[in-house]
């Protein structure tokens, strides 16, 4: 008996009452918060464990459920919608810009020198006019004079080859008549300089007389005489055109003094013709010491003035020519070339002259403009190198600002419309000044240069910073709108483009068959949209569908699990 009781204490089975023992009441049910506040901390711990990470496995397993396709169910798909509607709409173009000052003059030494006097400091308002600083350069002022003289130069190169060039026609400069003409045939060559005929003006000759002392001072110039051609047998009316009070005394001991005569010639008179001019005076006629001979006027070689090749050519000796009249013709497409060279050279000299003439007189600057004096770069006593930047006057009472603007919105901006501005906080208002049509086009997007003035007498805007711009395109207060996911740019079955928007219901008239690369909902259709201005939510619709058509938008799609 004794190890049957023994078993059943080991076993934990309670040992029955002994016979004529009352029984005791068995205790309450614990509740399943008291049992897991009797529980021991260690065992606690480990079953909040466990269930954590029973937790995130079942998380884990629904997201690779959701990936993989393992427990998915299915789809749950929802149709948004909108519907066209009355509304107002404002187009905005925003963007970035670079401020510049509107005018700025930059003085640059391209000489070397050293600074004597800087009469400004930087960041001071000058007026144009207010001097700045004072260098010593003596190699600005050796620039000057040699750039005067290369101007000079070749001013006188030209001059000449000009004359050259007259030459391609050659012809007289005064009446005559040709000798010791060269006979030219087209085709033949001649050179500068070449000597091609003599032409002697005898339209009046001239006749050297000598009277004696005696007459001194009873002759003058302008007196009439009267000259004896005995070959002719006649007398011409002639006129003193210069009295020489030379002495040339005679063997027999006489001395005189000579005069020249000058009388027209019909035709009849030529050179070394014998000739006497006797003059009357106080009713005495006066004969000279002898007989002189008939010379011409003037004469001289006709020469060509270029290097070229005959064209036509009409000298033949003792020809009567009149002056200007062409008597012969050269190609001279050398000489032109030469001519046009020599032009350029001296267009290229007048420049370096300007350049070392402002050079120099950058020496002793003065403020080109009212202005900020910005970036200055001397004080005195420096010696400064050849190509130095002094200073920079920028006059920023009137800013611009350098922006782009893309196209889209190209078309809608014009010169004239009033642009917020805004720079660190700080607003601003300026006007569009210009808007360019050339185009630049980066990844695809082509961009318009676009030039904003701004008042900037306050100083309030930094130049040379970047500054936002924000301008109202355009502006409809009633007009249709839709979402601009609703309208799409698609391709008709002709291959053109259009927008269209998908309407729901029957088919209307004016729907099209379109190629979209989107699914679109049964009972939707598209029909063509013009399309007006745009924010950035709202797109304005011109024709094509009315007030309260309820169009297509996207498909929103969500999972339904189990």
């Amino acid at each position: 008996m004794a190890e049957v009781m023994e078993k059943q204490e080991q076993a934990g089975i309670p040992e029955a009452p002994a016979a004529g023992t009352a029984v005791q009441e068995a205790p309450a049910k614990k509740s399943l918060r008291q049992k897991w506040k009797d529980m021991p901390r260690r065992k606690r711990r480990r079953i909040i464990r466990w269930t954590i990470i029973l937790l995130i496995l079942i998380a884990a397993a629904v997201v690779l459920g959701r990936v993989f396709g393992g427990d998915k169910g299915e789809a749950q798909k929802e149709i948004i919608r909108d519907e066209v509607r009355y509304g107002s709409i404002t187009a905005k173009v925003e963007g970035n810009g670079l401020t510049r000052a509107k005018s700025s003059e930059v003085i640059t030494m391209t000489t070397a020198g050293t600074v004597m006097d800087v009469l400004v400091n930087e960041g001071d308002v000058v007026t144009q006019g207010t001097p700045l600083f004072v260098i010593d350069s003596p190699a600005a002022q050796n620039a000057v004079q040699q750039a005067r003289n290369n101007v000079e130069g070749f001013r006188k190169k030209l001059s000449q080859a000009e004359k050259d060039i007259a030459g391609l026609n050659l012809a007289p400069t005064y009446p005559g008549k040709l000798m010791e003409t060269v006979t030219l045939n087209p085709g033949d060559e001649v050179t500068k300089g070449q000597k091609l005929a003599v032409l002697a003006d005898d339209t009046r000759m001239r006749l050297t007389q000598y009277y004696s002392y005696a007459y001194a001072g009873e002759l003058w110039v302008g007196q009439t005489v009267d000259v004896s051609v005995p070959a002719l047998m006649t007398t011409i009316p002639g006129t003193i055109e210069a009295v020489h009070m030379v002495s040339r005394i005679t063997p027999e001991g006489s001395q005189l003094f000579s005069a020249e005569i000058l009388l027209s010639n019909e035709g009849a008179l030529t050179a070394e013709m014998a000739a006497s001019a006797t003059v009357t005076i106080n009713g005495e006629t006066v004969y000279p010491y002898e007989p002189g001979k008939l010379e011409y006027y003037r004469t001289g070689d006709l020469c060509s003035t270029v290097n070229g090749t005959v064209i036509s050519s009409s000298l033949v000796d003792y020809l009567q020519v009149s002056a200007g009249q062409v008597l012969v013709q050269v190609d001279g497409e050398q000489s032109e070339s030469e001519l046009f060279t020599i032009q350029k050279d001296l267009e290229e000299a007048q420049k370096e002259l300007e350049t070392a003439q402002k050079n120099l007189d950058n020496c002793n600057a003065v403020a080109p403009i009212d202005g900020t004096v910005i970036g200055l770069t001397i004080q005195p006593g420096d010696e400064i190198q050849a190509n130095t930047t002094i200073v920079t006057i920028s006059d920023t009472s009137v800013i611009t600002v350098a922006a782009t603007v893309d196209e889209r919105n190209v078309s809608y901006v014009k010169a004239g419309m009033m642009v917020e501005l805004e720079q660190w906080d700080k607003q601003a208002m300026g006007m569009v000044e210009s808007v360019s049509l050339a185009s630049t086009v980066n990844n695809g997007v082509a961009t318009y240069p676009l030039t904003i003035s701004v008042d900037n007498a306050d100083g309030s805007v930094q130049v040379n910073s970047y500054i936002s711009y924000s301008l109202i395109a355009s502006q409809n207060d009633n007009c249709l709108i839709l979402p601009i996911q609703c309208v799409r740019t698609t391709m008709l079955e002709d291959g053109s483009d259009v927008y269209v928007v998908f309407v729901e219901g029957d088919r209307p008239e004016n729907a099209v068959e379109v190629m979209v690369n989107e699914e679109i909902p049964k009972g939707f259709w598209a029909v063509p949209v013009e399309i007006g201005i745009q924010d950035n939510y709202n797109i304005e619709i011109k024709s094509g569908v009315e007030e309260g058509t309820t169009v297509f938008t996207q498909i929103q799609s969500d999972y339904a699990w189990g």
